[in-house]
């Protein structure tokens, strides 16, 4: 049976693929395109509901067995209660609306207050174990960017907010991530020709 599936499933995936790109080339398969792109949408929100149940499932059995019961809790009832309220009011809703910005929200910034603290000190620690150039650069970079900001305690610098916190965050960051991007993206072009081939086949995994 396996000597079976795996040409079938190697089959589909790469017929599958070469259609869309075809379709992007030739007129006329436009209608073939949209209807194997739904077909994906669908499939990923299938996905998408599985792994909901999934997680539903595994923090429901760690409250059954009272193992770390209460953020289990915590999590099941934000899931419960958002489901409820986006299923009888939509994702519109007034109540919805709220449960976005004054729950999740406040809960997102105070991660990234988090974030900005820990990045700090982890910082800290690798310039007291390794002080090399890079490490030293980076805490410099991070401290720069910190600093210009906002400003401290009531007192700005305008050299760091104006002028130098800008450019490393408006040219030299942009500039990284939009070289990770291409690098993403290059990447994917690579993973795509190679499904197509039949070289890499993650579908059978």
């Amino acid at each position: 049976m396996p000597k079976i599936r795996i040409p079938i499933s190697a089959s589909v995936a790469i017929g599958t693929g070469l259609l869309v790109l075809i379709s992007l080339m030739i007129p006329g398969l436009e209608t073939l395109r949209e209807r194997i792109l739904g077909w994906t949408i669908l499939l990923a929100a299938v996905a998408l509901i599985i792994g909901l149940f999934n997680l539903f499932r595994v923090h429901f059995d760690h409250v059954r067995r009272n193992q770390r019961a209460y953020y289990s809790f915590v999590l099941l009832l934000g899931m419960v209660v958002s489901f409820i309220i986006t299923l009888l009011q939509g994702r519109a809703g007034n109540l919805a609306d709220w449960l976005f910005n004054y729950v999740q929200f406040p809960v997102e910034s105070s991660l990234m207050a988090l974030l900005a603290i820990t990045l700090t000190l982890s910082v800290t620690r690798l310039v007291q174990t390794r002080s090399d150039f890079n490490s030293l650069f980076f805490a410099g970079t991070l401290f720069i960017i910190l600093l210009g900001s906002g400003p401290l305690f009531g007192l700005e610098l305008p050299i760091l907010t104006r002028t130098v916190a800008p450019y490393i965050r408006d040219v030299l960051a942009i500039g990284a991530i939009r070289g990770l991007l291409i690098g993403v993206a290059l990447g994917t072009i690579a993973t795509a020709i190679r499904i197509l081939i039949g070289a890499e086949r993650p579908f059978e995994g």
